[in-house]
């Protein structure tokens, strides 16, 4: 996750999002574009995850998602209203705001990465620890060597079902490669 991202990423990702996908309400479409044509405003814009931790957020939803259309929090307020968040957006552009949006990101686009912030009002018992980070990378490499693995032997065997020699003795020599990496 980006620290801080410029104003010209933030036009580049909103563009391509609203090229992309498709909103539940059209509302988040014209706040979008409203962003895109207000710099001093999208300055202040901050694509997070979990936004309803926010002082000031949006969340809105793409129509794939089966997350909320569409939100808008402020202080303990919250309201399905998009032009009262709209209006809001227009009366005080210099506060800063948090969006989130729902939309197919697994895995995670780059052009979404690019823009993502740390959401810096989220409880701490919900962050993810660096051991536990190290933990989840530990098994992801794990899982993934034993799939190549895997993988390697039905190519092996389809090799000798095909009398592939010269396969054969290539992926052999791959697999011991991946085997010895175990030890």
């Amino acid at each position: 996750m980006t620290a801080s991202v410029s104003v010209g990423e933030k036009k580049e990702f909103v563009r391509w999002f609203l090229k992309k996908y498709q909103m539940k309400r059209r509302e988040c479409v014209w706040i979008l574009n409203y962003l895109i044509s207000h710099e001093t405003l999208l300055n202040n814009v901050h694509f997070v995850e979990e936004a309803h931790y926010c002082p000031r957020a949006m969340v809105m939803s793409v129509t794939t998602s089966s997350g909320i259309p569409f939100r808008f929090y402020k202080g303990s307020i919250m309201t399905a209203d998009a032009e009262k968040s709209f209006h809001d957006l227009r009366l005080h552009p210099e506060e800063e705001m948090y969006i989130q949006l729902n939309f197919q990101t697994v895995p995670p686009s780059p052009e979404y990465l690019a823009v993502l912030e740390e959401n810096p009002y989220m409880p701490k018992y919900l962050h993810i620890s660096e051991k536990d980070k190290l933990i989840v990378e530990d098994v992801l490499s794990e899982s993934l060597h034993f799939f190549q693995v895997e993988q390697l032997q039905k190519q092996i065997d389809q090799a000798i079902d095909q009398n592939n020699k010269e396969k054969f003795l290539e992926l052999s020599a791959l697999w011991k490669e991946l085997v010895a990496k175990e030890i």
